[in-house]
C-alpha cells in the first residue's frame, strides 16, 4: 500500500508472540548527520554490542556444554555407556550444525536482539526438562532438540558483528567476541564441577545454568540493538557492495558465498578444528579422570585452563590477522593448526607427565586450536560480505558440527574398544588433516567487498 506525501506510512504487520522474534527491525529513528556525534555514538554502541553479545553467547554455552561435566556421573548413576553418551554428543552436534545453517538465513533478515534472546530462553527450558528426566531415550531426544535450539545463538551474533564493525577491524573484534565460547565453556565446567562434587546430583548441572540463562535472555532484550540504522546511525564504513543498491539476499550475493573455493576449503578445515576442540572439551573430564587419575574437580579446572588459554589464543590470532597479515586470516589458521597438532602430540607421547605438565600442554593445545576456531568465521564473513555473513558462517557450522560424528560417537566408541591412547592418536591425526586444508586456503583475499578484492 502506498501513502500520499506528508502522510504517515502504513504500520508494519505485527507477528503474534513468540513468532515476533522473526519480525523485521522497527522503523529507523532520525539519522544522525554530525560526524562527531556519529563517531561518539558508534563507539558507545560498538562497546555495548560487543559486551552484551559476549555475555549472551557465553550463556548459550551454560546450557549446552554443561553435559560434559555431568557425563562421568550420569555414566555411573544411570548406567549409560560411553558409546551412548558419544551418540548424544554426535546427534546434538549434527542437529546444531544444520540448525546453525538454517537459522543463518533467518539471522540475516531478523532482528538480532529478539532472535538471540528467544533462542537462549528456549534452550534454558529444554535444559530444565532434561534435568527432570532419567530415561536414556528421553534424555537423547531432549538433547537433540537442544541442538536445534542452540543453532539460534550464533546467527544474530554474526549479523551484529558484521554490521557494527568494518572489515579492517572485524578480525580483532570478532576474536574478542569469540572469547565468549571459552568464557562460557570454562565457567560452566567449573560451576558444574562444584555442583556435582558438593551436592552429588548431576541434575543441578542443568537446573542452575538454565536459571542463569533465563535471566540473561531478559538482559539481552534490554541491552542489544539490531543494525546501526535501527538506532539512527549510518552503515559501517568499508562495506559498500559492487552492485549498487543491493540489499539483503540476492542471487549474486549467495553465489559469492557458495561458489568461493576458499570458503569451501575453510569449511572443510573447520570440520577438523572442531573435532580436536570438542574431542578435548567434551571428553576432557572423562579422559583426565580415567587416563590420568585426576579428581573430577581438578579435571574441571584443567579444562578451564584449556579454555582460558584459548581466550588468549583468539585475541592474539585476531590481532595478528589485522595488524600483521593484512586481514588474511587463513594464513594465521594454518600456522595455529600446525602448532595445535604438535601440542596434542606432546600431550599424547611425552612420558611421566605430572598434572602441571599435562595442564601446560592442554593450555598450549587450547591456545592454538582456538585461533582457527575464531578466525574461520571471520574470514568467511569478510569473503561473503555482511549481507550474507550469517548464512555463510552458518554454512561453516554444518561442517564444524558434522565433526561430532568423530569427536562424539566416534571417539566414544574408539575409546570404549581401544582405550585413550587410540583416542589421542586420532585427535592428533585430525589436527594434521586440518593443517593441510588450511594450506589450500593460503591465497584467499582479505575480503569480498568490491570487485578488486573478491576471491577468485
Amino acid at each position: 500500500m502506498t501513502h500520499s506525501p506528508g502522510s504517515a506510512p502504513a504500520p508494519a504487520p505485527r507477528f503474534p508472540w513468540p513468532f515476533r522474534v522473526f519480525e523485521p527491525a522497527p522503523p529507523a529513528p532520525v539519522m544522525l548527520t554530525d560526524p562527531t556525534e556519529i563517531k561518539q555514538h558508534y563507539r558507545r554502541w560498538q562497546r555495548r554490542v560487543l559486551i552484551a553479545s559476549i555475555i549472551g553467547y557465553a550463556m548459550f554455552y551454560f546450557v549446552r556444554k554443561n553435559l560434559s561435566i555431568a557425563m562421568p556421573v550420569m555414566e555411573k548413576s544411570l548406567g549409560i555407556t560411553k558409546t551412548d553418551l558419544g551418540l548424544f554428543l554426535t546427534l546434538h552436534g549434527l542437529l546444531y550444525g544444520l540448525s546453525k545453517f538454517g537459522n543463518g538465513f533467518l539471522g540475516d533478515r531478523c532482528n538480532a536482539r529478539t532472535f538471540m534472546a528467544f533462542g537462549l530462553a528456549l534452550s534454558a527450558v529444554v535444559n530444565i526438562f532434561f534435568g527432570l528426566s532419567s530415561a536414556v531415550l528421553t534424555l537423547g531426544l531432549l538433547w537433540m532438540f537442544n541442538g536445534l535450539v542452540q543453532g539460534i545463538g550464533f546467527p544474530p551474533c554474526a549479523r551484529l558483528m558484521t554490521h557494527w564493525f568494518s572489515p579492517k577491524e572485524l578480525a580483532t573484534n570478532f576474536s574478542i567476541w569469540n572469547t565468549s565460547h571459552s568464557i562460557g565453556a570454562a565457567l560452566v565446567v567449573v560451576l558444574c564441577g562444584y555442583l556435582v562434587s558438593t551436592w552429588g546430583d548431576w541434575r543441578l548441572c542443568f537446573f542452575v545454568p538454565a536459571g542463569l540463562a533465563i535471566l540473561c535472555s531478559i538482559y539481552l532484550l534490554f541491552a542489544l540493538p539490531d543494525t546501526p540504522p535501527s538506532v539512527g546511525l549510518p552503515e559501517v564504513e568499508g562495506t559498500a557492495q559492487p552492485e549498487a543498491g543491493t540489499k539483503g539476499f540476492s542471487t549474486a550475493l549467495l553465489k559469492q558465498a557458495f561458489t568461493n573455493k576458499y570458503i569451501w576449503f575453510l569449511c572443510l578445515a573447520n570440520f577438523f578444528v572442531y573435532t580436536v576442540r570438542y574431542g578435548v572439551f567434551d571428553w576432557g573430564p572423562t579422559m583426565l579422570t580415567e587416563m590420568k587419575g585426576v579428581k573430577l574437580t581438578h579435571a574441571g579446572w584443567m579444562v578451564f585452563a584449556f579454555e582460558g588459554a584459548g581466550v588468549v589464543g583468539m585475541l592474539i590470532s585476531g590481532w595478528l590477522t589485522d595488524r600483521i597479515f593484512g586481514g588474511r586470516g587463513a594464513r594465521v589458521c594454518l600456522i595455529s593448526m600446525c602448532l595445535a597438532g604438535i601440542s596434542m602430540l606432546l600431550f599424547w607421547k611425552l612420558p611421566g607427565q605430572s598434572i602441571w605438565l599435562g595442564t601446560c600442554l592442554l593450555c598450549a593445545a587450547g591456545f592454538f586450536i582456538y585461533g582457527p576456531q575464531a578466525l574461520v568465521g571471520t574470514v568467511v564473513a569478510n569473503l561473503a560480505t555482511k549481507q550474507v555473513a550469517a548464512t555463510a558462517i552458518g554454512f561453516t557450522g554444518v561442517f564444524a558440527y558434522a565433526s561430532t560424528l568423530i569427536s562424539g560417537w566416534g571417539l566414544g566408541a574408539l575409546v570404549q574398544h581401544y582405550g585413550w591412547e587410540a583416542g589421542l592418536a586420532g585427535l592428533t591425526g585430525m589436527a594434521a588433516i586440518g593443517m593441510i586444508l588450511f594450506a589450500f586456503a593460503w591465497p584467499a583475499q582479505a575480503h569480498g567487498y568490491g570487485e578488486n578484492h573478491s576471491a577468485k
